[in-house]
C-alpha cells in the first residue's frame, strides 16, 4: 500500500460517496466521467435532482432513478468495511496516490481498488497483452519480454488473464521485477480462479488493481472496459499474439487513442494466432524482436521517473546504462554546463569521465556545446 504519511487518509464521507457512484450499475467510464464533468465531486452528483442528472447526456430515467436511489444505498458502508478488512487500499483520482499516467487519458477510473502498491517508478510501464489461447511460441515470447523488460527497469502490466497476460506477470516475477495487474473483476472474486495464487505474488511484487466492486463478477463488458487502464498506466503496448478477434487489439486501439507506443512480435504467417498482429505491423505499429526495439521507440518521459533513491531517467534509453554511466549522466542538468566543473564536481578520473561523456553523446543521451559545455538531453 501507500506510505499514509505521504497520502493523508481521505474522509469517509468521499469514500461513501465514491463506492455508492461507483457501484451504481449501467453507469460506464463514460458516463461517469460526464457527470463528475457536470456536477464536479461523486458528492454532488449523488445530491443533484433527477431533473439535473437527465440534462446529463446519456443519462436516461433508469441511471437517474439508480442514481437517487444509490445515495441511501447502505453497501457502500459495507463496501469500505470489507476494503479494510482485506487490507485493500482505495486510491481515488484526487488522491496524491493517483498514478500519474492515468490523469492523461479519457474517462479514468475514479477510483481504484489495490491490493499492494503502486509507486512512482511504476510510471515506467510497458504494457505486455495478448491471446487467451496462446501457442507454445507466444507464451515463451511474453515470458521473455516479460522478463528482459523487467530486468531493464521497467514495471510490467497486463491482465491477470489466461494466456500471454499470465506469462507476462510470470516473466517479470521471474526475473525479480515489479508487475501490476488490472483485473476487469473486483479483488474478492480473482478471475480466472486458478489465477489467485498468481494474484497474490503480483501484489507482493507490485499491485493488483481494480476499479471494480469487490463481488463484481466476470461481465463480459467489463474486459474491454478494463483495457483502457492497462495501456494508460504503461508508456507503451506489447502485443505478443493476437487474432483478429482478440480482446488486445482493443488495448492497442486504446493505447494509440491515448498516444502511447504499440508493438507487436510476428508469428508464423499461417497462425491465426498471429493474424491481429501481423495486421497491425502492416499497419505501421512496430514490428519487435529485442528489447531494444522497444527502447528505441519510446519517447521522452512526462517528467523525471525515480528508478532508485539516488537516480531519475528522462528517457527509457537511459536504462540501457551501466552505473558509472548513469552516474556521470545524474550530474549532467539540462541547462547547458561547463565540462570542467563536471570533472571538479565528480570524484573520478577526468579520462574516465571525458570518455563516458563521449559513450552517452553516441547514445544521443548528452549534447556538446562550443565553449565547452555539455547538456543532458531528454527526447
Amino acid at each position: 500500500m501507500s506510505d499514509p504519511s505521504r497520502h493523508p487518509p481521505l474522509s469517509e464521507g468521499v469514500l461513501l460517496d465514491t463506492l455508492r457512484l461507483n457501484g451504481v450499475r449501467g453507469l460506464g467510464p463514460r458516463l461517469m466521467t460526464a457527470l463528475l464533468e457536470r456536477f464536479g465531486t461523486p458528492g454532488r452528483t449523488l445530491a443533484a435532482s433527477g431533473e439535473e442528472l437527465l440534462a446529463v447526456e446519456g443519462i436516461g430515467p433508469k441511471l437517474s432513478v439508480a442514481i437517487t436511489q444509490a445515495r441511501y444505498d447502505a453497501e457502500a458502508e459495507r463496501e469500505l468495511s470489507r476494503v479494510r478488512e482485506l487490507g485493500i487500499e482505495l486510491i481515488l483520482r484526487d488522491s496524491s496516490a493517483y498514478p500519474p499516467p492515468l490523469q492523461e487519458i479519457c474517462d479514468p477510473p475514479p477510483v481504484l481498488y489495490c491490493r499492494g502498491t503502486y509507486l512512482p517508478r511504476d510510471a515506467l510501464a510497458v504494457a505486455i497483452v495478448g491471446s487467451r489461447r496462446a501457442t507454445l511460441y507466444g507464451r515463451q515470447q511474453a515470458e521473455r519480454f516479460g522478463a528482459a523488460l523487467a530486468r531493464a527497469g521497467f514495471t510490467i502490466v497486463s491482465g491477470l488473464a489466461r494466456g500471454i497476460d499470465a506469462a507476462a506477470h510470470r516473466g517479470a516475477l521471474s526475473a525479480g521485477g515489479r508487475t501490476i495487474a488490472v483485473c476487469a473483476t473486483g479483488l474478492a472474486n480473482v478471475y480466472p480462479p486458478e489465477h489467485v495464487g498468481l494474484a497474490e505474488e503480483i501484489a507482493a511484487a507490485g499491485a493488483v488493481l481494480s476499479e471494480s466492486p469487490l463481488d463484481r463478477g466476470p461481465l463480459p463488458g467489463l474486459f474491454p472496459q478494463r483495457n483502457r487502464i492497462i495501456s494508460g498506466l504503461a508508456r507503451g503496448v506489447l502485443i505478443v499474439e493476437a487474432s483478429r478477434q482478440s480482446g488486445a487489439l482493443h488495448t492497442a486501439r486504446h493505447a494509440q487513442e491515448q498516444g502511447r507506443e504499440v508493438f507487436a512480435i510476428p508469428g508464423r504467417i499461417d497462425s491465426p494466432e498471429s493474424a491481429g498482429c501481423h495486421d497491425l505491423i502492416r499497419d505501421g505499429v512496430t514490428l519487435v524482436q529485442s528489447v531494444d526495439d522497444i527502447l528505441e521507440e519510446l519517447g521522452p518521459l512526462p517528467e523525471p521517473v525515480p528508478v532508485s533513491a539516488e537516480a531519475a531517467v528522462l528517457t527509457p534509453r537511459e536504462l540501457t546504462l551501466n552505473e558509472p554511466e548513469r552516474l556521470i549522466l545524474q550530474a549532467v542538468p539540462t541547462d547547458p554546463t561547463l565540462i570542467d566543473d563536471l570533472l571538479a564536481q565528480l570524484d573520478l578520473e577526468p579520462s574516465r569521465i571525458l570518455a563516458t561523456l563521449t559513450v552517452l553523446e553516441m547514445k544521443r543521451l548528452v549534447r556538446r556545446l562550443p565553449g565547452g559545455y555539455v547538456v543532458r538531453v531528454s527526447h
